[in-house]
Formats: structure tokens, C-alpha cells, sequence
């Protein structure tokens, strides 16, 4: 599985950070209006509000109407909203920086600049892709061709694995969950070519079409590498997938953080786990001298190791030439490149073109060498003092949480001591890292796309197994400083805020501190509950895996969480398909916190004196308003049935209808009963 994979089963990302909020006094209207924010008079787009919509019937359509219905998702994209406008932004900055790069003449021979520069101009010199059509991969795929048993094939998953590519029995280092000063080796499931096991199961027909178009696409790969035979081999290929799928854990089960701690000795593996020949595959991936493995996900591993040694040789071999053109085919020729996207961009998301190249050599490049990027981007755009701000606005969050933590009334007190503690344990990451990576064992030539990408995804490989036996490096990040999100990290007690979030709408230090409040304040909020969620709960304040809440806390934070799981479950974003209530749990969980932090925090800010009226809106209206701006979104179809299916995250345009479970919604609003979003007092939820 990715280094990542279990992060994400409990961690959050979606949503981000900025500056000042939390030491700013009250502004009066005329202080507003000398500024100039990016969005309207004081932060909040008037113009896109449909005033004709009730808020109490539809809070989203109410600010975001008028901006959604003339919203015309750009050909290139799945779905477009405010997160999407700024990582379009933070595109064409980073264009600016490594295309300085590229065309940089005397830049020292292993120098980042040189890296940057070489690798993106490789991606973008489509002649010589075209001319050395597939040679650079044709000692890989020869070694797949040159299979002839078990052990060769045990060998050729793990080169595979250090290739970065996503096989049915995953190894990587990461922390260990339950021993946080160290990283252990873990295995878990994978080897899927569509997103999830439910695509396979053909009891589930709206993925029908998407089955039968998907072996059209590993034919179509097959027939590009010149090989015969290739509908029959695409068939027996998707078979085995289909395979492989049935002993997956489901989304829903692989969040259960608890349940993805599974230690076992190397010397059991083959009593386990019987099929694979271990000892070649430890020894191929790097990982021969541990003594023990982490398995997340037992019965899925059990079933993969089974399926290698009863399923056909040719076929694993097929598998893996399949898997391995469709992981190299963004630096191949532009037959692949397109085939590639016909199914993943046109058939999964409904994406009607793919992004203008430099887009996709942007993107590449900062996957592979984001801080070297890194270092400039945050030079020329994100200023000392925006990190100052944002830092003051973090500790005003956490107070406000803190606050909420001592008076809460279902929690006992001596767990509450320990929450309060964890808390202030926290670490908040702004901007980009204290410490950058070094880059000095990755080599790029310039011509050599492909051969920089297999490099750049072993060096990745290696930079992780290198830290197995030496202490934990806290100072590292999971995203670059050009990201658009921000993370919780459970495991480090940390919650992280890239740079180029931090920015309008979810952040403008010329905004009324109401609409900050509403949508960064939220964002924070949002992060930090994170670490206490129905996942992050289960870390103490070292990030260690332990059970420290008694069994009434849990048992009163498990009603309160099936209320959020109801509720969510009634929403239907596309007919016939509900928000999976238990996969974004999580998520709803951390919007209903994070609103409820940050509007106690911007009551806080305002010292006992009123908010002002500003544009005609109270601030508890301005408030909320700044939250759901944050979630102009509009999708298509296929993007929206794959988030419903495989994102842990609510669809955006519903995500502002967390508003109907705090009182000062309605109070703000007037919403009266009969209206659709209204609840019942005794029915809005209060977790935190």
C-alpha cells in the first residue's frame, strides 16, 4: 500500500488556512469599506447570491445560486469551485518558476535548478517522446515477458513496488501506530485498476458501463505495446482483477483505524499468508532484514497471496505489463497518453479534455520535486507576515476548542483532562516546511522523460526506507507549499496548512473578520477536530494508537455520531445515489466542529462589543455566508458518482447544510419550521 494509504483511512484533508482573524478588533463599516478584498465590498460576492432562494430551504443555493447556475465547467476539469480556482492560480505561478528553470542556461550539474528545469522541459519535449516511442520501458517489459516462475514473479512485484505502482500485496514503511518513535514496514491491499472493489461487483449496475469500457481500455494498451491476442488477454486481465477485488476491504472498513494494526513475524508470512515466496520479496523491495510486517488488511492480503500462486503465470504477466504501460503512459507517446485519459479523465470523471500539457508537466514536476519548487514559490508569493497572521489565527482556535473541551457535558473528566492535553500538544504547520528536502541523490537528464519519472519514483521509494531505524523526522510534510488543501496528521499531532490556501475566499486580510471567520476560522476548526474525530480519537497525545477514552465516552460519542451519520445519509446529490453516511463521517464530523469553533471564536474576537452591520448583513449572517462561499462547486455526473463512491469527503454543494444544527443559523436567517433545512431543536446535532 502507498506510504500514505492509512493516513488517509483517518486523517482529513480538504479544506485550508490564512491570516488574521483572532487579535483583530471589530471594524467599523467605514474601516470595510476603505478596503478592497478580493471578492465584493467586504469579502462576500453579492453578485453570485440568489436572493430569491429561502435560506432556510436551501442555504447553499441562497449565497452560492446565481455564481453555480452561470458557472460553466471548463473543459479540462471534472468540477470546478474555489478550490479549484486557486490551485489554477497556483499552476500558472509555478509555470512561471519552472519554466525559469527550463530554459536557464549554465545551471550546475545536479543542482535543483537543473532538476527542475530538466525534468519539466523532458515532459514537455513531445518530439522525443514520440521518436523513442517504447524503448526507454522495453527492458521492463522484457523482464515481465522473462517470468518463468513464483520467485520471478515475487522479483518483478518488488521492482514494481519501487516503481511506485499500486499491486495487490502493497509494501511501505511508515510510522508504527502503535510505537511512534518508530517506522515499521507495512503491507496492505491494492492492484486495482478502477477506483475501488465496487466497480468489479456486477450485482451493482450503474457501474456496468464502466466495467465493459474498462476492458475495451486494457485492450486498447495491450494493442499500443504491439501484442497480440488482446481482447482475450484484457478479459483474463479484468478477471483477475475482479478477483482481487472480491477480498477487499470495503472504504467504509478500511477507516477503522484499529483494525488495520495487524503485527506479524516474517517467519509466519508463509504459514498466513501462503502463495507468495516472501523471502523474494522482502529481499526485492529492500526489506529483508525486518523481523516483522504490519498487515492493515489481513483477509484482502490472505486472498492476493492465494490468487499469485492458483491464477495462471501469463496472466500475472499480462497483469503487470498492463499495469505497467498504464502507470509509464504520461511520458509515453501520445497514443497512450490519450488512451489513458479516455478512460480515467472521459469514462471515470466525465472530463471532456485533458489539461493543456503544461499543466500536466507543472503538476509533475512538483509531485517529484515540489519543495525544490517549493522554496522559490514561497519566496515570491507567501510573505513572512501572512505566516505570522495565520499562526496568531491557529491559537485562536485552539483556544476556542480548548474552551468547548472543558465544558463539554458528555465527556468524562478525567478523559477530558487527557483531550485538553492532547490539544495543547498540538503542532500547526503554516506555509511550508522548517526544513526542506533534499534532492541530491535524484538525477534527471534532460531527454529522458520516462527514465526521470522511474527515478524520481525510486528515489521516493528509497527516501522512505531509509528512515526505517532512525528516529522520526516531525519537521517533514505531506503536501508541497503550491497545494491547494490542508491536512491532520493523527499520528504527529499535527495539523498542516500549505501556503497557497491561504488566500481568498478562504482567507483575505482585507475582509471583514466575520467572513474569515466563516470560511478560514472553519478550515482550522475543521483540521484540529480532525484529531478527534470517530478515527482520530483513537491517538493519544503522543499520536500513539491507544484506547484512552473510558466506554461511556464512546459509547455517548457513538450516538451522537450516528445522528451525523443519519443525517448525511438522507442526502441524495445524483437519484438513486446517497452520501455514504459512515464514509464521510469523518468529514461531517469535522465540519460540524469546525463551524462550531470558529463562530464562538469570531464571537470571541469581537471583546463584548456587537458586530457592526455590514452591506446589510449582521455578522452572524456575514459569518455564515463566508463558510458556504468556501463551497461553490459544481460537478459532472461521472466526477460526482465517483466522489459518492470512493472520496470520504460530502460533496461540496452540500457541505454548507452543516449550518441547520446551530442555533445561530437560525436566529441569523429567520429559518422557521416547514422550511427543508429546518430541524427541530432537539434534533440538531452537538458533538463537540
Amino acid at each position: 500500500m502507498s506510504r500514505h494509504g492509512i493516513l488517509l483511512a483517518l486523517a482529513a484533508g480538504a479544506l485550508v488556512l490564512s491570516a488574521p482573524l483572532a487579535a483583530r478588533a471589530p471594524e467599523t463599516r467605514a474601516a470595510v469599506k476603505a478596503q478592497k478584498p478580493t471578492l465584493g465590498t467586504f469579502g462576500i460576492d453579492l453578485a453570485g447570491m440568489d436572493t430569491a432562494v429561502a435560506p432556510g430551504d436551501d442555504f447553499n443555493g441562497y449565497v452560492n445560486g446565481q455564481y453555480v447556475r452561470k458557472l460553466e465547467i471548463p473543459a479540462d476539469k471534472a468540477s470546478f469551485g474555489m478550490f479549484h480556482v486557486l490551485h489554477d492560480l497556483s499552476q500558472e505561478r509555478t509555470k512561471g518558476i519552472v519554466e525559469a528553470a527550463a530554459a536557464a542556461k549554465g545551471a550546475r550539474k545536479g543542482s535543483e535548478a537543473q532538476k527542475v528545469g530538466d525534468f519539466y522541459s523532458s515532459f514537455m519535449d513531445e518530439a522525443t517522446i514520440e521518436k523513442k516511442g517504447l524503448a526507454p520501458l522495453k527492458t521492463h517489459l522484457d523482464a515481465i515477458a522473462a517470468i518463468k516462475d513464483p520467485q520471478g514473479l515475487a522479483l518483478a512485484f518488488g521492482k514494481a513496488m519501487r516503481q511506485g505502482m499500486d499491486l495487490p500485496v502493497g509494501m511501505s514503511p511508515m510510522q508504527d501506530l502503535k510505537n511512534p518513535a518508530i517506522y515499521s514496514v507495512y503491507v496492505g491491499q491494492g492492484g486495482l485498476g478502477m477506483p475501488d472493489r465496487d466497480y468489479y461487483d456486477v450485482k451493482i449496475e450503474k457501474f456496468k458501463e464502466i466495467r465493459t469500457k474498462y476492458q475495451a481500455h486494457l485492450a486498447a494498451m495491450l494493442k499500443l505495446a504491439g501484442l497480440p491476442d488482446a481482447e482475450a488477454r484484457a478479459k483474463a486481465v479484468y478477471d483477475l482483477e475482479t478477483k482481487i477485488a472480491a477480498s477487499h476491504w470495503t472504504k467504509v472498513q478500511s477507516r477503522q483505524v484499529d483494525k488495520l494494526y495487524n503485527p506479524c513475524k516474517v517467519d509466519e508470512l508463509d504459514a498466513k499468508y501462503p502463495g507468495v515466496d516472501w523471502k523474494t520479496l522482502l529481499a526485492s523491495v529492500g526489506v529483508a532484514s525486518q523481523k516483522e510486517l504490519v498487515v492493515t488488511t489481513p483477509s484482502a492480503i490472505e486472498g492476493a497471496a492465494r490468487l499469485m500462486a492458483s491464477e495462471p503465470l501469463a496472466v500475472w504477466k499480462d497483469y503487470l505489463t498492463v499495469h505497467t504501460l498504464k502507470g509509464a503512459a504520461a511520458f509515453l507517446p501520445k497514443a497512450f497518453v490519450e488512451e489513458n485519459f479516455a478512460f480515467n479523465g472521459k469514462v471515470l470523471m466525465g472530463q471532456p479534455e485533458m489539461q493543456p500539457r503544461w499543466k500536466r508537466g507543472v503538476d509533475m514536476t512538483t509531485a517529484v520535486l515540489g519543495e525544490a519548487v517549493g522554496k522559490l514559490y514561497v519566496a515570491k508569493y507567501f510573505p513572512p507576515e501572512a505566516k505570522k497572521q495565520a499562526d496568531a489565527l491557529v491559537q485562536n482556535l485552539i483556544a476556542a476548542f480548548d474552551q468547548h473541551l472543558a465544558n463539554l457535558p458528555w465527556m468524562d473528566a478525567k478523559t477530558k483532562a487527557e483531550a485538553r492535553t492532547k490539544l495543547a500538544k498540538f503542532t500547526p504547520k503554516i506555509g511550508y516546511p522548517s526544513k526542506w528536502r533534499d534532492y541530491s541523490r535524484f538525477r534527471v537528464e534532460r531527454g529522458d522523460a520516462l527514465g526521470n519519472a522511474m527515478r524520481a519514483a525510486d528515489f521516493e521509494y528509497q527516501r522512505n526506507l531509509d528512515k526505517i531505524g532512525k528516529p522520526i523526522d516531525r519537521s517533514e510534510w505531506g503536501m508541497t507549499p503550491m497545494t491547494v488543501n490542508a491536512y491532520a496528521n493523527p499520528l504527529w499531532n499535527e495539523i498542516v496548512f500549505p501556503a497557497a490556501i491561504l488566500q481568498a475566499p478562504f482567507f483575505d486580510p482585507k475582509a471583514d473578520p466575520a467572513v474569515n471567520y466563516g470560511a478560514i476560522g472553519v478550515v482550522i476548526g475543521h483540521e484540529l477536530s480532525h484529531h478527534f474525530d470517530d478515527q482520530g480519537r483513537k491517538f493519544d497525545k503522543d499520536g500513539k494508537l491507544s484506547d484512552w477514552w473510558t466506554p461511556e465516552d464512546v459509547k455517548r460519542f457513538t450516538a451522537l455520531t450516528e445522528k451525523v451519520v443519519k443525517q448525511y445519509a438522507d442526502y441524495e446529490p445524483l437519484p438513486g445515489t446517497k452520501v455514504n453516511g459512515e464514509l464521510t463521517l469523518g468529514e461531517n464530523i469535522a465540519d460540524l466542529a469546525g463551524l462550531t469553533m470558529a463562530y464562538d471564536a469570531y464571537h470571541r474576537s469581537l471583546k463584548g462589543k456587537p458586530a457592526p452591520v455590514v452591506g446589510g448583513f449582521t455578522g452572524d449572517q456575514r459569518f455564515f455566508m463566508g463558510f458556504a462561499q468556501v463551497w461553490r462547486t459544481k460537478y459532472r455526473d461521472a466526477a460526482l458518482l465517483n466522489q459518492l463512491q470512493n472520496d470520504p469527503h460530502t460533496p461540496g454543494h452540500f457541505r454548507p447544510a452543516v449550518v441547520r444544527n446551530l442555533d445561530a443559523w437560525y436566529e441569523a436567517f429567520g429559518v422557521k419550521p416547514g422550511q427543508k433545512l429546518y430541524l427541530a431543536p432537539a434534533d440538531r446535532i452537538k458533538v463537540w
